[in-house]
């Protein structure tokens, strides 16, 4: 029970149309690490870019084009992300298997390349 005072009375609220779509994500903060930290291929740069036009569309209102670059910001920053990671632990993995690969190699060759002294020598008599 409400007991509080002075009660208002609201009169119950019209069914409108639905709420406004929220305004479109920027990424600029995301965009900013990747340019500083993670730039592969100046995709940071590009995703920047997006990024900031993003977000002036959003200010001046333009929601449709915002969302626009937005989305493109998005796909450049994801793609910058991923190659800054996935490039270098593609590059340690094979730094791994190559040297794997060549230690048992050497020791499959060290019988080739040691060579053997005998006791006989038949062939010098």
């Amino acid at each position: 029970m409400d007991t509080s005072y002075p009660r208002e009375e609201r009169p119950p609220s019209k069914r409108g149309s639905p709420p406004a779509a929220p305004a479109p994500r920027d990424h600029l903060v995301w965009a900013i690490f990747n340019t500083l930290y993670m730039n592969f291929c100046c995709l940071g740069f590009v995703a920047l870019a997006f990024a900031v036009k993003a977000r002036d569309r959003k200010v001046s209102g333009d929601v449709e084009a915002a969302r626009h670059f937005s989305s493109k910001a998005r796909c450049y920053n994801a793609l910058a992300t991923a190659g800054s990671v996935v490039l270098p632990l593609l590059l340690g993995a094979l730094i791994v298997t190559g040297v794997i690969h060549l230690s048992k190699l050497a020791q499959e060759s060290v019988g080739f390349f040691t060579y053997q002294f005998s006791g006989s020598d038949d062939e010098d008599q």
